[in-house]
């Protein structure tokens, strides 16, 4: 707790169950809480009955191992308590490692002092657990091992911090940003002119048109983002609030305090009628929930909830607020595969897949690359304060075999951070002409994937004499240097110059 004792006031309570609800509710009458932590069996029950967050600390499989190294010290006669769930994979560990691991579950304090009288009776001399665990072992005159490591304490610190943060925010800006709560893009950011850019933006039209929930699946920077606001711009809900949130990128307790909000009079001096959550916000409008697959599992079966009942309950509240809300939700991964590896729920895929929208990769839609390229460069050189040059077009062509030979992992968002560097390379050197070798110095990762031989191989086809004859004159006549500018050698310069 040192480590926090600059940022946050943190009281240890050394209470459980009933006695700490207690003790917490008369406190916070008078006091400020932004959260508690917690775990095992006295979370779960602090959680249900207190209304302010309750971060549960989490065991990760480097703890348990941790701590059966630590109890393997003292005796190879090992129980492990855990709450509600055991861990199957301790049994092959077992085997492996010759440990005599006996596992119990538990769900209340008098289901722990049961099962560690039995393990004790057993034989058992050391127990891992949680902190209400360790206590009774200790009172059964048993060595107690307690389950969790420093890095999970401190991960359930951080999140507890963040949560405080958003906690504290009076009516203003959060992960949704809230002061700016409208799709900025309709279906024309969705450019191209291939047959499967049509068939999407076609899609986007159709699907506008109805209230169902929406999948969208794509590679990472395929533009999954720009479909959702698209969907959001061009129906009938146009006009209302589209709220955007990264399932990923936000710890699960703070997930799960944003998209359903707190109850009313959690903190002392919080805002009259408690904390909307992000599904609240959005309502009659759009809530879009990028990374779906990311999102923890706890968490999918109270957004189930939402999808059935149309209606949500606050953290800390019994009480059920209708919700009009359209989801439209977004993935890179293969969601079938997380369902059959247990990772995701098939219930709430099915709710969630109503209507499927597939983003296609940059490489599957080679004609349009030549385009993007110059819509995205001629943006980035504005940026900059550059004219783009009146060739630009004549010299994107010659680029062309490079930029459609490289299979663009990062798609259109690799493709524009590509553009900002060339604008950045020539703003340092006005007169620079866009070449091959150019535009290879921007992209090192496309050199990667290629062989220089192939690559000057694919590029030479396509020069044209005015380039050729525009670049010799920038160099007085030099073909070496010229041919070095264009990514290719003096023998290939002075042939194509003769055809």
């Amino acid at each position: 707790m040192l480590d926090y004792a600059d940022v946050a006031h943190i009281e240890p309570i050394h209470l459980g169950f009933e006695d700490a609800v207690k003790v917490l509710r008369e406190r916070m009458l008078t006091e400020r809480c932004d959260a508690i932590i917690a775990a095992g069996s006295n979370a779960a029950y602090l959680k249900s009955r207190l209304p302010v967050p309750v971060i549960i600390a989490k065991a990760s499989g480097f703890d348990v191992m941790q701590a059966l190294a630590r109890a393997r010290k003292i005796t190879p006669h090992i129980g492990i308590i855990s709450y509600q769930q055991t861990m199957p994979e301790l049994t092959e560990f077992k085997s492996t490692f010759d440990f005599q691991i006996e596992q119990r579950t538990y769900t209340t304090e008098e289901d722990a002092r049961a099962q560690i009288s039995e393990l004790k009776a057993r034989g058992i001399k050391a127990i891992i657990g949680a902190g209400l665990v360790s206590d009774l072992a200790d009172e059964a005159g048993l060595a107690s091992i307690f389950l969790y490591s420093s890095n999970s304490i401190h991960q359930a610190f951080h999140d507890a911090l963040e949560i405080a943060k958003f906690s504290r925010l009076e009516a203003g800006p959060t992960l949704a940003n809230r002061d700016t709560l409208r799709a900025r893009h309709g279906v024309e950011a969705l450019r191209g002119e291939s047959a499967l850019m049509r068939q999407v933006r076609e899609n986007i039209q159709l699907f506008a048109r109805s209230g169902a929930s929406v999948l969208i699946q794509g590679e990472t920077g395929s533009g999954k983002e720009l479909a959702a606001q698209a969907i959001h711009q061009s129906s009938n809900r146009a006009r209302a609030p589209f709220v955007a949130v990264n399932c990923g990128a936000i710890a699960e307790s703070l997930l799960e305090a944003e998209l359903f909000g707190y109850q009313d009079s959690a903190f002392t001096g919080a805002r009259r009628g408690g904390h909307a959550g992000l599904i609240e916000t959005a309502h009659k409008g759009t809530l879009f929930l990028d990374e779906i697959g990311e999102m923890p599992f706890p968490l999918q079966t109270r957004l189930l909830r939402v999808l059935e009942e149309r209606q949500v309950v606050r953290v800390g509240a019994t009480r059920p607020i209708p919700v009009d809300v359209r989801i439209v939700s977004a993935t890179h991964c293969h969601l079938p595969e997380k369902i059959r590896l247990g990772q995701f729920r098939a219930d709430l895929y099915y709710r969630l897949a109503v209507l499927e929208l597939r983003l296609p990769a940059l490489r599957e839609r080679q004609q349009d690359i030549l385009l993007l390229t110059e819509w995205c460069l001629k943006n980035s050189l504005a940026g900059l304060g550059i004219q783009p040059h009146a060739n630009l077009h004549a010299e994107l062509l010659a680029c062309k075999e490079v930029l459609e030979h490289y299979t663009w992992p990062g798609n259109v968002r690799e493709l524009r951070n590509v553009c900002e560097r060339l604008a950045l390379y020539l703003l340092a050197q006005p007169l620079q002409a866009l070449t091959p070798r150019l535009l290879m110095q921007a992209m090192p990762e496309s050199v990667c994937s290629q062989q220089p031989a192939t690559a000057s191989a694919a590029i030479s086809p396509l020069l044209d004499a005015d380039l050729m004859e525009k670049t010799l004159q920038k160099f007085n006549g030099n073909k070496t240097r010229a041919a070095a500018d264009l990514g290719i050698s003096r023998t290939t310069f002075w042939r194509k110059s003769k055809i």
